[in-house]
């Protein structure tokens, strides 16, 4: 089978991967450069955890865990390092988190405010917490690469700094358009991320559901020397907010941010400016909740969310057309295994059923 995939994001670059490898003949084509930080799977700190209230996406972290370690052997790089995980407040289904957890055999424990507060004093909990083990933080930015490289050791071909600006049928294959030159393939996958909603007008499939395109902001604060291990936490409050370590892209120094709490541009309108308004919200929160650290960012950043209306991810094939779509601010996690998934339904192999566009 001949497949070009459009996009060398996290998504993009597991599916070129598992396509190469598995004997496709494959062309990997990216608009800027692989992890590029105009997008959504660059830096080296995203965080991986198995606590979602739902079984469903529980389950997938379980399968993408072993995934993230195979791509890890292959590469022979380390990329999940864990750190144990916190999540608690009072939007935070802790009941729903704590059963999956006990469904799927995950080391976990239910912590009351005081006891969360004995063991992590550096947190001012305003609730009972769940503690599970197994989360931490991942490298997308080498995991990327080393995706990219594996794909290429594989026979695949990557093109970068050529965008596609279009697709169309000629008898039994398609023709992918570079602008300067064409491509033709059985199978044509779009990993496009925050780009797909532009994409996506001009390409022959059913209306897909609104796409929200945002800018979210994320903001980085010293770790104090006495706290070197710093775990992964969610906290949804009045503020739903995120943090982990800061991986490579500041080792002594912890990332935080709040969960779609952006404004919605487009992938090729944002501005890339950190929102002031976001940055004080962030220091307000640091200022009560994290009352060790000092509350003054180190530096800051933005990167693009690209959510479905259920928060779900949408993967679906329309005749050899795959239209990928890992996003709504928690699919950086799933990067092997959504590589996978793509790679089968490339090959007439279906999703799972909440991937799949509701109409088709």
């Amino acid at each position: 089978m001949r497949a070009v995939v459009a996009g060398a994001g996290l998504a993009g670059a597991a599916a070129a991967w598992r396509l190469a490898a598995g004997g496709d003949d494959v062309t990997l084509v990216e608009a800027f450069t692989p992890a590029h930080g105009g997008g959504s799977s660059h830096g080296s700190a995203r965080i991986f955890r198995h606590a979602y209230p739902d079984l469903f996406h529980a389950e997938l972290t379980v399968r993408a865990l072993e995934q993230w370690r195979e791509l890890e052997d292959a590469a022979g790089v380390s990329l999940v390092r864990q750190t144990g995980g916190l999540d608690f407040g009072i939007h935070r289904d802790l009941d729903g988190i704590a059963s999956s957890l006990s469904a799927l055999g995950l080391e976990h424990e239910r912590l009351t405010r005081d006891a969360a507060r004995e063991r992590f004093p550096h947190i001012a909990f305003d609730t009972d917490a769940v503690w599970h083990a197994g989360a931490g933080v991942l490298d997308a930015d080498l995991a990327v690469h080393s995706m990219v490289r594996l794909a290429t050791e594989a026979g695949a071909e990557v093109i970068t700094g050529e965008p596609v600006a279009g697709v169309s049928r000629q008898g039994s294959e398609w023709v992918v358009d570079l602008g300067d030159r064409q491509l033709t393939a059985d199978v044509v996958v779009f990993a496009v991320g925050a780009w797909l909603p532009e994409l996506a007008a001009g390409l022959p499939i059913p209306a897909l559901p609104a796409l929200t395109v945002s800018q979210q902001n994320a903001f980085f604060f010293e770790r104090p020397a006495e706290l070197a291990d710093w775990p992964i936490f969610v906290h949804k409050g009045d503020l739903s907010v995120y943090s982990l370590p800061a991986g490579r892209d500041l080792p002594a120094a912890f990332k935080i941010a709040e969960h779609d709490g952006g404004s919605r541009t487009t992938a090729s309108g944002r501005d890339g400016v950190v929102d002031a308004a976001a940055r004080e919200r962030i220091i307000g929160y640091v200022t009560e909740f994290l009352p060790a650290v000092r509350p003054e960012p180190l530096a800051a950043q933005t990167c693009l969310y690209t959510s479905t209306p259920s928060e779900n991810f949408l993967i679906d094939s329309f005749d050899g057309l795959v239209i990928a779509s890992p996003c709504s601010g928690h699919g950086a996690k799933f990067g092997p295994l959504t590589g996978s998934i793509i790679a089968d339904v490339a090959r007439g192999g279906r999703a799972p059923e909440p991937f799949l566009l509701a109409s088709h």
